[in-house]
């Protein structure tokens, strides 16, 4: 009689496992392909020994064995275990993974791996998917085995956690250096300043040359664009040695307060040390503001001037299309009257406006105003002809060359002494530096014979006078310097003033854009056949009839 299934005796067999889990992948020649990874966090030159020494014995380690073969050894030098993004070798041995070209990653501890927990489990539990392993020898966990995950939360954690502790205490003494007043410049992109022989920062005057020029041209009326443009022309390079200049590289050199002798600390700030995105400082931390920590290139008069300038030209009011309100404008370098001209009734701007009737064209000037809303906000605003203008303008300026050709004398009387007045300042500043020496290489030698005998009262009251007039001395410099910078701008002011003078002793024949913004602050529209004209470098108003 057959038996029925109802009958038949359930059975199982267990068959062992044969193979340990890091033996799972085996080439062609039975072996596995191993490779090793190994980093350190810093370029010192003590961590890059044991970087090699890494190196050495991962690549001894694999060849040894003869169940092994080797599949590469990756390694990052200088670099962080936070984060993953610019581990390159690190990201080239996972790419080989996921390819089949390895089977075990081998790694001292799962602080060389990663000390963020989360990019550690995720790469990982990537790793085991594709059956690949990986071997932290200092733990002794093997990725495969079952309890590998809890071990590996628990170890990269304290891993992280040593690295938020690290940061920490890397926060609170940059936070210490900062309130101690305590300036670090980053020589290789910041333009004018060098390290000098005595660690401190020391201006390179033909950089220094370079910065003044931007300033200059800045208040000159040129914008960031046309000052790029110049620059590049010239062939000037920035601190990176290159000849391509940017926009923003110059805004930031405008703005720079470093450029004043002061030094702003904590502008930004890391958020944290696994993402270690850096912000921009908005009242998130505290900031501390350092005067006279180190020479000055610009005077705080001219720096000053470019600030009130900057907020001059973002305030630039426009008229919106429906309210009538105004809102901020965007600085304009092409026609210098965009700037300057204004309505005398509504204070509004005006703009060049091409009229064209019966195929001819005819430019003309329109307060704003007065185009979007009619006369419902500028009833008399006068429409200008810009031909007519443009005469007005030059009459007026030419008359002021002539007010200006009689202080000639005087000018050239205070541009002497100026002159004069910066080479006793640079002689002074010589005479204090020298000092400053004698009284340095001094104070080493009554140091060296205080250390031979520390009870000597006389040698002690020596050291103390000595550190007293270094200190005396330190100060003296600053404040020579910052008069020598005053000297050296009220100085260019003078000279710019006399060659401005002697440029328009001819007179002026044609409107150039360029030269009404250097010599014209403000121009009022009072009615169809007048306008006011304030100038820049004096408290000289002209009114000026508009004529044919």
């Amino acid at each position: 009689m057959e038996a029925t299934a109802a009958t038949l005796e359930r059975r199982v067999r267990v068959i062992p496992a044969t193979r340990k889990p890091e033996e799972l992948h085996r080439d062609h020649d039975g072996k596995m392909r191993v490779a090793a990874y190994c980093r350190v966090s810093t370029d010192s030159e003590e961590q890059l020994n044991s970087y090699e020494a890494q190196k050495t014995y991962y690549t001894q380690k694999i060849q040894d064995s003869p169940d092994w073969e080797m599949a590469g050894i990756y390694a990052d030098e200088g670099i962080s275990g936070t984060s993953l993004k610019k581990r390159t070798q690190f990201n080239k041995m996972i790419t080989a993974c996921k390819r089949g070209h390895i089977d075990l990653i081998i790694t001292k501890s799962l602080s060389r791996f990663a000390r963020n927990t989360v990019d550690c489990l995720d790469t990982v539990r990537l790793l085991k998917a594709n059956g690949i392993g990986v071997y932290f020898e200092k733990e002794n966990i093997n990725t495969l085995t079952e309890s590998s995950e809890f071990l590996i939360t628990l170890f990269s954690g304290f891993a992280q956690a040593e690295s938020e502790s690290l940061s920490k205490n890397v926060a609170w003494g940059k936070q210490k250096s900062a309130e101690a007043g305590k300036v670090t410049f980053q020589y290789k992109k910041m333009l004018g300043y060098r390290k000098g022989a005595d660690g401190q920062p020391e201006i390179v005057p033909e950089e220094a040359e370079i910065i003044r020029r931007i300033y200059h041209r800045y208040l000159d009326g040129c914008t960031l664009g046309k000052i790029k443009w110049e620059l590049e022309e010239d062939g000037v390079p920035t601190a990176q040695g290159v000849e391509r200049w940017s926009p923003s590289i110059i805004h930031n050199i405008l703005t720079n307060e470093k450029y004043i002798g002061d030094a702003l600390l904590q502008k930004t700030y890391v958020t944290d040390c696994i993402t270690k995105k850096v912000k921009k400082n908005r009242g998130e931390r505290t900031m501390y503001y350092v005067e006279n920590s180190h020479p000055a290139i610009v005077s705080r008069d001219l720096f000053n001037q470019v600030q009130q300038e900057m907020t001059r030209r973002s305030s630039n009011r426009k008229v919106l299309q429906k309210s009538g309100k105004t809102e901020l404008g965007k600085y304009s370098g092409k026609y210098a009257l965009t700037e300057l001209l204004v309505c005398g009734e509504c204070g509004s701007p005006y703009k060049r406006v091409t009229w064209a009737r019966n195929g001819k064209k005819r430019i003309v000037w329109r307060c704003v105003s007065r185009l979007e809303f009619g006369t419902k906000y500028c009833q008399h605003s006068p429409t200008l002809d810009e031909g007519r203008l443009h005469s007005a303008i030059l009459a007026a300026m030419n008359e002021y060359a002539a007010i200006r050709q009689e202080v000639c004398p005087d000018v050239l009387a205070m541009a002497e002494e100026a002159k004069q007045a910066l080479s006793q300042a640079g002689a002074r500043l010589l005479q204090l530096k020298k000092r400053m020496d004698a009284v340095s290489q001094e104070q080493s030698d009554v140091l060296d014979r205080l250390l031979v005998n520390m009870a000597d009262t006389e040698l002690n009251t020596r050291m103390k006078a000595l550190t007293d007039e270094k200190e005396s001395l330190k100060a003296q410099i600053a404040d020579a310097q910052q008069a020598e910078v005053d000297l050296e701008e009220q100085a260019a002011r003078r000279r710019q003033m006399w060659d401005s003078i002697m440029e328009c002793a001819a007179g002026y024949t044609e409107f150039d854009n360029e030269l009404v913004r250097q010599v014209i602050q403000k121009i009022t529209v009072e009615d169809a056949e007048t306008i006011r004209i304030q100038f820049r470098d004096s408290k000289t108003v002209i009114e000026q009839e508009i004529y044919e």
